[in-house]
């Protein structure tokens, strides 16, 4: 299936894509794409469902982050080899672990707001992973029983923010709109393997990133089972799994958003976003 969340911001409604390319309204269904909507009961229960017998949602309607109430936005750090080159850092040992501010998500085409201050601000196209089962202490086989699909993710950086002011990264990876999500949530079973999807992304048409997941140091499932280590993850959590070369940073000179710039980028399978970027 191929979920969704349509409408303003704050009140977006839950849909889905139909076979015929139509968004269907599931707001009868269930309350949002959150929670308990994700556990693999209910999923199962959505993917029952005659689509054709839903509402219409007019497609020109805005859309949404394909999760609603996320709880928790974690990101792993350099987890492309090629990527940490080009950042000049080396590949970790381990999976570098930070956090995102949920209150950075947006909707796949929102607008990108460079936040004041900001110097440096980057692209980075990630496969997005949403669980959909609690996860404690899972192993590496059992990990992708508690997801639920995949997304599209933006982790947008302001690289003077997260490496020049001292402390965690988190600074320069939360300002609001940081975190354009979807277009939709993927549920696995339309994912033959995750392990090799191409991804890209346009800087005002020019492809500045061209990868596959093939080359991820730490895959999927060791990153859930690493994360369910140190801390509990929960339906609607979303890991945001790193970024193939290509970034502002490791361009010789480095390249950073400004005004009016456009980003496209895509993952195969899992759709396409495109934002334009504004000042605050």
């Amino acid at each position: 299936m191929k979920l969704m969340r349509i409408g303003p911001v704050g009140s977006e409604r839950p849909a889905m894509q139909h076979s015929d390319g139509t968004i269907r309204d599931l707001s009868s269904i269930i309350d949002d794409l959150s929670g308990d909507a994700l556990l693999p009961a209910s999923l199962d229960k959505l993917a029952d469902i005659d689509a054709s017998t839903l509402p219409v949602i007019d497609s020109n309607e805005r859309i949404g982050a394909c999760v609603g109430h996320v709880g928790k936005f974690i990101c792993i750090g350099l987890n492309y080899a090629d990527h940490a080159a080009e950042s000049g850092m080396d590949v970790p040992s381990e999976p570098v672990i930070f956090m995102k501010a949920t209150s950075a998500i947006c909707g796949p085409n929102d607008d990108v707001i460079l936040p004041t201050g900001a110097e440096k601000g980057d692209w980075e196209v990630e496969l997005g992973v949403v669980i959909g089962k609690p996860a404690k202490n899972v192993s590496e086989e059992d990990a992708l029983d508690h997801v639920a699909g995949f997304c599209v993710i933006n982790d947008i950086s302001e690289r003077a923010f997260q490496l020049e002011h001292g402390g965690q990264w988190v600074k320069g990876k939360s300002a609001d709109t940081f975190g354009p999500t979807g277009p939709w949530l993927v549920t696995k079973d339309e994912v033959a393997d995750i392990t090799n999807l191409s991804m890209w992304l346009e800087l005002n048409g020019e492809k500045v990133q061209d990868g596959s997941t093939k080359t991820m140091v730490f895959g999927v499932s060791k990153v859930v089972s690493y994360l369910s280590r140190y801390m509990s993850l929960q339906p609607g959590d979303i890991i945001s799994t790193g970024t193939p070369p290509g970034v502002g940073l490791g361009m010789n000179p480095p390249k950073y958003l400004k005004v009016g710039d456009t980003m496209k980028l895509g993952i195969e399978g899992l759709g396409e976003q495109f934002q334009t970027v504004v000042a605050e």
